[in-house]
């Protein structure tokens, strides 16, 4: 499947990587998370060699609506409740920090990404209460909200919540300028990692601190990631012509829609829900509807699938792998929210790696444990990956060769789907997204 921005972007090819090598760090996965983190490694001084099974940006960066934006849905009363005052400051601080370092890496670079300073907003079209409280709340927090009333949407709302000075941009082009400087091996698969020991198809590459910045991480054990990420997946439909929008907007209602706007496309996202459960309806169906109904006269242009690893409590984890790894460190778990994230992450590990701490590590700290925040997910989504690991072991089921779970096949983006942890394959087989490390058997 192909995205608006990864039929818009050419980034130059990088070779595989050569046979063995050493170097002081190894970052695993050329995403935005992975190229950001190299790039400030880098300007650090150290020797950064970035490992990517496919091309610079060709897993999920590709396929972000790419908003730059620290509003994170209806997150900040929730996370000041259930969390503390503090933890939520310094989440919405991190992100508004790296929601400033993206325009200032573009200016100070010159790159031309269609970078884009656009209010953000969470919308109701049934009430207004919440939007409120939630507002307030993140106005408390030192955050760039206040409350709003009408919007320039085709629709009437309740209310808003509005944060100033966010941004959105063409998440391929800023890669390609970014990653220009950087130690790329493409088409290079890392298979395992022993201690400081990075084993590709490739070669071995030895480094003295290993980065998993892999989307989700392919290890199970230590770190035990399987157990407390999830995947989703979302839709988004490209209609043109549409008039630009303000801003970009987010529904907080069940079944609510997002907009932004590219130039004269607007990218309308839709359909969330857990990775191998299925709606009914196909959500494309149901976007072209009320593209028909809101904007007449429009077509059809591309559409795709974003997938997104969502954490128990909601925080990102970025930090050291494991308490038994002291030399790997990650970033996983962005939920809906990857392109702020993969900033935080990149600024975090990069001051991590280099034998510091940051005021935010215990915030993102992979090793955290907030049980009021995720013990009903814990107990839900365990039990969904349950029944796909029980399933798996059915006579004639196909199945994912990250842990055994039966696979299920999305009949809307044409893909099979592991249910438990989100992997999935092309209608052959091939893998397009881990935490499998391997394609299946040609399927009939």
């Amino acid at each position: 499947m192909k995205s608006i921005w990864t039929e818009t972007a050419s980034i130059p090819r990088r070779n595989p990587l050569p046979g063995n090598k050493r170097t002081q760090v190894v970052v695993i996965g050329a995403g935005m998370a992975g190229i950001l983190t190299a790039y400030y490694l880098q300007r650090q001084g150290f020797h950064v060699v970035v490992l990517e099974a496919d091309r610079i940006g060709s897993g999920q960066t590709g396929f972000t609506t790419a908003k730059i934006t620290s509003q994170h849905n209806m997150i900040y009363k929730k996370m000041e409740k259930i969390m503390g005052k503090e933890t939520a400051r310094l989440y919405g601080k991190a992100n508004q920090l790296a929601v400033e370092e993206y325009g200032k890496l573009i200016r100070a670079n010159a790159i031309q990404c269609h970078y884009e300073k656009k209010d953000a907003y969470l919308y109701s079209v049934k009430e207004s209460a919440s939007l409120l409280r939630e507002a307030e709340c993140a106005m408390g927090l030192g955050l760039p909200a206040s409350f709003e009333g009408e919007l320039d949407l085709p629709f009437q709302v309740h209310g808003s919540v509005r944060f100033s000075g966010q941004a959105q941009f063409h998440p391929l082009e800023f890669l390609r300028d970014i990653s220009a400087g950087l130690t790329v091996f493409e088409r290079t698969r890392v298979i395992k990692v022993n201690g400081h020991e990075v084993v590709t198809d490739r070669g071995v590459v030895k480094a003295d601190k290993v980065v998993f910045a892999t989307h989700y991480p392919f290890v199970n054990v230590p770190g035990f990631y399987f157990a407390k990420m999830y995947q989703e997946k979302s839709y988004v439909l490209e209609l043109e012509p549409v008039k630009p929008l303000h801003g970009m907007y987010l529904g907080i209602d069940s079944k609510a829609y997002s907009f932004r706007s590219a130039g004269d496309k607007l990218l309308l996202g839709y359909g969330s829900h857990r990775t191998g459960k299925l709606s009914e309806e196909s959500p494309f169906s149901v976007m072209k509807r009320l593209g028909e109904h809101l904007f007449p006269g429009t077509k059809e242009g591309g559409k795709w699938t974003a997938q997104d690893c969502m954490t128990l409590d909601g925080i990102p984890y970025i930090g050291k792998f494991s308490g038994s790894r002291p030399d790997w460190y990650v970033a996983t778990g962005f939920g809906k929210w990857g392109m702020s994230s993969s900033m935080v992450a990149a600024k975090l590990l990069s001051v991590q790696v280099a034998g510091k701490r940051t005021p935010y590590d215990r915030v993102f700290s992979p090793q955290r444990h907030h049980p009021a925040a995720s013990a009903k997910k814990l107990v839900f989504h365990g039990m969904e990956s349950v029944k796909g690991l029980s399933s798996g072991a059915l006579p004639g089921a196909v199945n994912c060769p990250h842990m055994g779970c039966r696979l299920v096949w999305n009949r809307y983006d044409k893909r099979w789907e592991c249910p438990c942890h989100g992997s999935s394959f092309e209608f052959n087989g091939k893998i397009s997204s881990g935490p499998a490390q391997q394609s299946i058997p040609f399927i009939d």
